[in-house]
């Protein structure tokens, strides 16, 4: 799933005026921490002794840097002094800081710790940008589920940030024609995540393909008919498309690409000849690796970051027909998608719904996957604007008669943007006034707590829903 990240923890005390140890704070602590580490596949050391003051802070902060550290958790035990809060909140690593509640509410205060939580937050304003470099802040005792669960949130959004980051996506055949808003910057994204794209001309994978003999094709398409129906494509249609996966899996493997964006019309179309959208789906539902359409780089970034968050791919989908009466969205494509996200009905390869229909004597191409969502919890998501920005909202897939156009499709209603409920009207207002590119990522479950605190710790902003008007208000669009 998302790349391993190491937590140094930090127990930090006024030693002698407060009292952790013999209210078993430290080893509680530890018990959760290690079961939460061991539950998420992340390495957790915990720095010797209490910190009391900024000798002892400085030693964490050089250690921390030695080790190369993803992340601190300043545990206040007991009281922290300012000094303590201001060294390590002085760096850039990710930081998070918890305080642990007082034992009893009578007699003498044990810990006072909520005071040092809020002294610590306080004191980390006026010495870090925390929109550039944020602190996550935990009040809570250890073994309560709520606190378990919001440390381990913070733990899997710097784990997804760390596996998108420093990817390397192959770029084939540049953009689809005209398709100017999926155009991104390669710095920018360089400079934003740290990935790579690496361009390759259409016959870097056509060569490919064509290089594979025919019995590991036969192998390849056999597996691929016994995971869907073959409805109306030709053999040889077939066989171009499990040599196309064959090529992209080659390609990956041979260059370290982690996923694709791939121009999947019109060249393809022209040699040798086929669609490769079947491809996409068996290579993303196998291999788990992303292949945009249309040369789309933030739709196979927006693919990454949903790997990274739940271990699956999602499905790249536009926003296809807005059903105002019933207040229901057709998401939907006619490339690929990953099998696992159909209904019980399963999935069928078909010929390209739209390719070849110009004409009655038109060859039909195959080819692509054709299946209805599961109903159930869904994340609608985006990376934008060459990743300085995310879109994401909670929605549900609902059935509905007609199911929608062939292809990969489902009917969603009951929206959250960004924790926001909304209406359709509401969705499609603030797609148009963001601006977003035409490519989303629908994922089975509520991931919305992951998505809002992966972007904060890259540094994304949060497209906020914009309310639909009956007239223009450009306040919408700034």
């Amino acid at each position: 799933m998302a790349d391993q990240i190491d937590i140094l923890v930090v127990q930090a005390n006024l030693t002698g005026r407060y009292f952790p140890g013999p209210h078993c704070v430290w080893s509680r602590a530890e018990n959760a921490l290690r079961q939460l580490a061991d539950n998420l596949g992340c390495v957790l050391n915990i720095f010797p002794g209490e910190v009391a003051d900024a000798k002892a802070a400085k030693e964490v902060m050089a250690l921390a840097e030695v080790e190369a550290v993803d992340f601190i958790l300043l545990v206040h035990g007991g009281f922290t002094m300012g000094d303590v809060a201001r060294e390590i909140a002085s760096g850039d690593l990710p930081l998070g800081v918890w305080a642990i509640p007082e034992p009893t509410h009578t007699g003498d205060v044990q810990l006072n710790n909520f005071v040092s939580l809020n002294m610590t937050m306080s004191i980390a304003r006026g010495v870090r940008d925390l929109r550039a470099n944020p602190i996550q802040w935990y009040y809570g005792a250890p073994e309560d589920p709520a606190l378990q669960t919001r440390i381990s949130t913070t733990i899997r959004a710097l784990s997804a940030l760390k596996s998108v980051r420093n990817s390397r996506i192959g770029l084939v055949g540049g953009l689809a024609q005209t398709f100017y808003n999926m155009a991104v910057s390669n710095d920018g994204l360089s400079a934003r995540l740290g990935l790579e794209i690496v361009e390759y001309d259409m016959p870097a994978l056509t060569n490919l393909m064509e290089s594979f003999p025919g019995d590991h094709v036969a192998k390849e398409l056999e597996k691929m008919c016994s995971a869907a129906a073959v409805k109306g494509v030709s053999e040889h249609q077939m066989q171009l498309t499990a040599r196309c996966a064959l090529g992209l899996r080659a390609l990956a493997s041979r260059e370290g690409l982690d996923a694709f964006a791939v121009s999947d019309w019109p060249a393809l179309q022209e040699n040798p000849g086929m669609h490769p959208g079947s491809a996409f789906s068996w290579i993303e539902e196998v291999d788990r690796i992303p292949c945009s359409s249309e040369g789309d780089v933030l739709g196979a970034v927006t693919q990454l970051l949903a790997r990274a968050i739940s271990g699956r791919l999602g499905c790249l989908l536009d926003i296809t027909e807005p059903d105002l009466t019933n207040g229901r969205l057709q998401m939907w494509h006619g490339g690929g998608g990953p099998l696992y996200m159909a209904d019980d009905d399963g999935a069928t390869w078909i010929n390209h719904p739209m390719i070849g229909r110009e004409s009655p004597d038109s060859p039909a191409i195959g080819g692509v996957a054709d299946f209805i969502f599961r109903p159930g919890p869904h994340s609608v998501f985006r990376v934008a604007r060459d990743a300085t920005a995310l879109f994401y909202m909670q929605t549900e897939v609902a059935q509905q008669n007609p199911s929608g156009f062939d292809g990969c499709r489902g009917w969603m209603e009951k929206f959250r943007i960004a924790g926001d409920s909304a209406t359709l009207e509401d969705v499609l207002a603030t797609v148009m006034a963001h601006g977003l590119e035409h490519h989303f990522v629908a994922l089975p479950g509520d991931h919305s707590d992951l998505l809002a605190e992966f972007a904060a710790w890259s540094g994304m902003e949060v497209l906020a829903r914009r309310p639909f008007r009956n007239h223009l208000n450009v306040i919408d669009f700034t």
